[in-house]
């Protein structure tokens, strides 16, 4: 890990800091000054004005705003662009539900493990909405249809029942409880309609609103609570009824 970064996730500096502190000399590894852009490790000791420092892991969630066409990985050789292009934070932070490159909108990221496991559980049904736009004026008994549950032939599942909220004649509000391949994309194309646009607006009780394509933000304390709240109540009924 860069110095600059093992630093800053001692929680008592930014890495602007760490780097104007290892340029006036206050950083020591192992007895030597330190050098910018050195990588150190768990192993090193590392001293910011002959004090010990180590990262600390606080758990930490963010809400993303993920622009069409970048990549939900950490790593793609042929992807243009990557989320980790947007997010510069001292901790390292992976996605909860991934959206595919094709669509927009609101991603949650987190060190914390147990969050996204049980975030990422399809039984635990967590609501995730979306915006839709198709590419021709929906009719009535699909919208219907739609709301009932649709037999994905490539997937070999039926969806389960969602709820929608028709905008316009080509727009409408869908709100899942699953997160299967392309889902949406799918379930539109059993009846014909091809998605022109797909925008994640809310996972659970956090919301895409303030947020421009490529911002992020931390989630407030009582965002927070709340999201965490949900996940351990359904993790809780799930118990309860084994």
């Amino acid at each position: 890990m860069r110095i600059n970064k093992y630093i800053a996730m001692g929680g008592m500096f930014s890495r602007r800091e760490a780097d104007k502190l290892i340029e006036n000399r206050r950083v020591y590894v192992n007895g030597k000054l330190a050098l910018s852009g050195m990588d150190v490790t768990d192993a090193d000791e590392v001293l910011v004005d002959g004090n010990p420092c180590k990262p600390v892991e606080k758990k930490v969630v963010l809400a993303f705003y993920k622009p069409i066409g970048v990549t939900c990985s950490e790593k793609d050789e042929h992807a243009e662009e990557l989320v980790s292009d947007y997010i510069d934070y001292p901790v390292r932070l992976t996605y909860a539900g991934r959206l595919d490159k094709d669509s927009e909108g609101l991603l949650l990221m987190t060190n914390d493990g147990a969050l996204i496991d049980g975030m990422m559980r399809g039984s635990n049904g967590h609501e995730k909405e979306y915006h839709v736009k198709v590419n021709k004026p929906l009719q009535k008994e699909h919208i219907e249809a739609l709301q009932k549950g649709v037999y994905l032939t490539e997937l070999k599942v039926k969806t389960r029942p969602c709820k929608i909220k028709v905008y316009s004649e080509r727009e409408f509000g869908i709100t899942l409880t699953q997160g299967l391949n392309r889902q949406i994309r799918r379930m539109c194309g059993a009846f014909g309609y091809r998605v022109d646009s797909l925008k994640r607006v809310r996972v659970m009780n956090i919301k895409l609103e303030g947020l421009k394509p490529g911002q992020w933000r931390e989630l407030s304390e009582a965002e927070e609570a709340e999201l965490r709240k949900l996940v351990s109540k359904k993790r809780k009924k799930k118990l309860d009824e084994i």
